[in-house]
């Protein structure tokens, strides 16, 4: 996937499993020998850690639809579309986090649209995996193997995790055979990296490389601390620079999926940005990071807990929040219903605020799902200033499809060529029934306009 400045290449994950699992008792893996007279060296923890490190191979079909011009349609038999598939084969890493119920967790983008996954053992044995639930936004998947005598990996708590800790990276790079590299954790809750829809990263030096998706990021106790889930170079190549999702993400995520069987996402109800030096001499604050609450959406969890527009949130359960961003993707991968405790400063102030998340299933949705041009938008049921009922673009990414047409963040979306849309079910509904040209009517502030899509 390539990016403006470089290039961003999805490689790993791991995961928790059930709200039970938690740090074993034997989490405290020896790292040195005890013999003086030893080389210090990591192999007595890998020995322990390695074999819930596993290869995952798939196979699948790829579809993909591609929108067919007017002046061409009838080559095509009129269809509006042309739809291509494709087989693929792929290659990847997971981690074994119950050992009891077999749970095997790996990145959604190694296992999206597979017809068979095949986990492979360190010791040779293989077998076929079943994938209970994955979460594409936050690039997830929990899959379960019927398997014996095998070991989990036991979980860290990831919001402990400091800057210069040691940290190792086992996975399966390049189809090869499970490889270790190491290094140390180079920077925490890195986002604005675009390449999943909730981004809070472990940025590290250990070398991940392709194929290493879905492998395991463990502190030099052997517990797992994150997903390597992406790296940043030229031309795919390690460059020092890798991406993990923090295991207490993960864990949250895992545990709605073994409860619901999917992930049922919390939802705060705000629009707002990151807080820089330009907002906060603009608008006299004393913090220069955080969260900037724009906007309360009416009715919901923020709304009902107490936060105003122009506060700022400054931590999440007593942990730092340093941009909107942060926030975001820590109150997504939380589940309905979550208890969260916010601190905000508002007028120089310092208040703690108790929320209840509400529930964003069904009403939140990537808009490339509706309709190619409106990649790079987040439609979420909302209102306009008059109090209509629409779909609000809650996120916009800058260059995409989306932004392409003319869309801006906090529009609402009120109709399809002039047919009433209250819901992002209803704009999903009118957009398919819709044959060639389609105007949607917006909603911006006080202003009534249509934008076209070809």
């Amino acid at each position: 996937m390539k990016k403006a400045v470089n290039r961003l290449i999805f490689t790993t994950a791991i995961m928790i499993g059930t709200a039970s699992i938690g740090m074993s008792a034997n989490a405290a893996l020896p790292f040195f020998s005890s013999d003086k007279n030893e080389v210090p060296s990591l192999a007595p923890m890998l020995e322990e850690t390695t074999p819930a490190i596993v290869s995952i191979a798939v196979e699948g079909t790829q579809v993909s639809r591609q929108r067919v011009p007017e002046m061409f349609r009838h080559f095509f038999g009129g269809q509006n579309e042309q739809v291509q598939e494709r087989p693929f084969k792929g290659l990847g890493s997971g981690v074994i986090i119950d050992a009891k119920e077999g749970y095997v967790v790996t990145n959604n983008h190694v296992v999206d649209n597979a017809d068979e996954i095949i986990v492979k053992l360190t010791d040779g044995r293989e077998f076929k995996a079943k994938k209970l639930g994955a979460d594409e936004q936050s690039d997830i998947a929990l899959l379960k193997i019927e398997a014996k005598n095998i070991k989990a990996v036991p979980l860290a708590n990831s919001d402990k995790l400091r800057v210069g800790d040691f940290v190792v990276a086992i996975g399966n790079p390049f189809g090869l055979s499970q490889t270790v590299t190491s290094g140390i954790v180079s920077a925490m809750g890195r986002s604005g990296l675009n390449i999943g829809g909730y981004e809070d990263f472990i940025q590290t030096d250990a070398a991940i490389n392709r194929g290493n998706s879905g492998g395991a990021l463990v502190n030099l106790r052997g517990e797992l601390v994150g997903i390597n889930t992406a790296i940043f170079g030229p031309n795919g190549g390690n460059v020092g620079i890798g991406f993990a999702i923090p295991s207490n993400m993960m864990k949250s995520l895992v545990d709605q999926i073994v409860e619901f069987g999917e992930v049922r996402r919390g939802l705060l109800g705000i629009l707002g940005q990151d807080v820089d030096a330009g907002l906060a001499e603009a608008m006299n604050l004393d913090v220069n990071k955080g969260a900037f609450v724009s906007e309360v959406s009416p009715d919901s969890a923020a709304e009902k807990g107490g936060i105003e527009s122009g506060d700022i949130i400054t931590h999440i359960n007593g942990l730092e929040v340093s941009s909107f961003q942060e926030l975001r993707a820590k109150i997504g991968t939380m589940g309905a219903g979550a208890e969260v405790e916010l601190t905000v400063m508002r007028k120089g102030k310092s208040r703690k605020i108790d929320v209840t998340l509400g529930d964003a299933t069904g009403t939140v949705v990537a808009a490339r799902e509706i309709h190619p041009a409106l990649e790079g938008a987040t439609l979420t049921n909302g209102k306009t200033e008059r109090g209509n009922d629409g779909v609000m673009i809650s996120e916009l990414e800058s260059r995409s499809a989306a932004a392409s047409i003319g869309l801006q963040e906090g529009d609402v979306i009120v109709g399809v060529n002039r047919s009433r849309v209250t819901t992002v079910a209803d704009l999903s509904r009118q957009m398919e029934e819709v044959q060639g040209v389609i105007a949607l009517n917006v909603q911006r502030g006080k202003t009534s306009l249509y934008l076209v899509i070809r």
